[in-house]
């Protein structure tokens, strides 16, 4: 390991040591009492799976560009470090390709990239103007020469051309999992801290019996490998396009024990409580249902005051957050009926102040 190498993996660790340490003082001023807490790490450069850029236009040339905060004028940028090997070698063929042709460039301001780690790209270029057959035809040159899928987009227009998904593969305790994932739909963007994060959340919950509830499962990132643990599972998500790749992701995994209902948290909580009917819930028996365990990832606002009540009526609760800020406002009220046995700190988003984490509690 050179000098330079040597000094960055340095800021890293510090960079992820300022994290954990702001995580425990985090959770101790809440009074919440953790176990030992499970570190895992990210690597420094070349984790990031997505991206979004906007296009600068100057001097009759594109440039991949971001915005400062408080800037206006945004910053040029020739390559992005923390990206993908794959986004990296494609980001200036297709600026270039961009630049040789009058109908790829005119009015384009954003490009995003969505790679996998076995080799697939999808480009989505979006317009300030209508896309016509002449865009088309070069595009679909683009895609054949670059060997990517290309999407253009444009006020109320989406061309797709060939498709509008790439297929990740992952691997958790020496099996692979074959995800669609979605132009535009969330997919956790740091691939090799997902594995971590999966194989976790597995082996947390490898010896438990019952049934599964999970609420906002996407496009059944954890469900497809939490599926074998259970006897049954329901799901839940309000998205259709991610309903729709759960369950392509499903048989695709050859899962044939989960049921999706597609209600937000707040929804199923009332169903459940029996407080609303639902015409989504129709054909789904909830008291068939024999709930041991009940597994949470919800956006950074944490989970609202009912699905809260909800989970201390569950004997396992596995909570994997965004925001440890609402974690800590969650776990204040959990932690009166249930304790943490198992915590983790998961560096998603390396050289940013964010931090992901998972705690497993079981009912005192």
């Amino acid at each position: 390991m050179n000098s330079d190498s040597l000094e960055v993996q340095t800021d890293y660790q510090q960079q992820l040591s300022d994290k954990v340490d702001r995580y425990k003082a985090l959770m101790a001023d809440a009074g919440i009492s953790l176990p030992e807490l499970e570190i895992h790490d990210s690597a420094p450069f070349g984790f990031r799976m997505r991206a979004e850029f906007r296009v600068w236009h100057e001097n009759g040339q594109a440039h991949y560009a971001m915005n400062k905060p408080g800037e206006k004028r945004p910053f040029i940028i020739q390559d992005f470090p923390i990206g993908s090997a794959l986004i990296n070698l494609l980001m200036p063929r297709i600026m270039a390709a961009v630049n040789k042709s009058d109908t790829l460039s005119y009015k384009l301001f954003s490009m995003e990239y969505l790679t996998t780690t076995t080799g697939e790209a999808l480009i989505t270029l979006i317009y300030h103007r209508q896309l016509d057959d002449q865009w088309q035809q070069v595009a679909n040159q683009l895609e054949s020469t670059f060997n990517i899928k290309v999407i253009g987009r444009s006020r109320k227009q989406k061309v797709v051309l060939s498709d509008d998904f790439v297929t990740e593969t992952l691997e958790v305790n020496q099996r692979q999992y074959s995800y669609q994932q979605v132009e535009a739909s969330f997919t956790q963007p740091n691939a090799q801290v997902n594995q971590k994060m999966l194989t976790w959340a597995a082996n947390c919950l490898s010896e438990i019996s019952g049934d599964l509830v999970e609420l906002y499962c996407g496009n059944g990132n954890f469900t497809a490998v939490l599926a074998q643990y259970f006897d049954k599972v329901l799901a839940t998500e309000i998205s259709k396009v991610s309903v729709n790749s759960a369950n392509t992701n499903f048989a695709a995994n050859k899962i044939d024990n989960v049921t999706i209902a597609r209600l937000s948290s707040e929804e199923f909580t009332q169903a459940l409580n029996r407080e609303r009917a639902f015409r989504r819930l129709a054909d789904i028996d909830l008291d068939s249902f024999n709930f041991s365990t009940i597994f949470v990832d919800p956006p950074r606002a944490g989970l609202d005051a009912g699905t809260e009540r909800l989970v201390t009526q569950m004997d396992n609760l596995l909570y994997i957050s965004c925001n440890p800020d609402t974690l800590a406002e969650n776990l204040k009220h959990i932690t009166k009926t249930h304790r943490v046995v198992k915590a983790a700190l998961f560096d998603q988003f390396p050289w940013t102040h964010h931090i992901e984490s998972g705690v497993y509690l079981q009912r005192i």
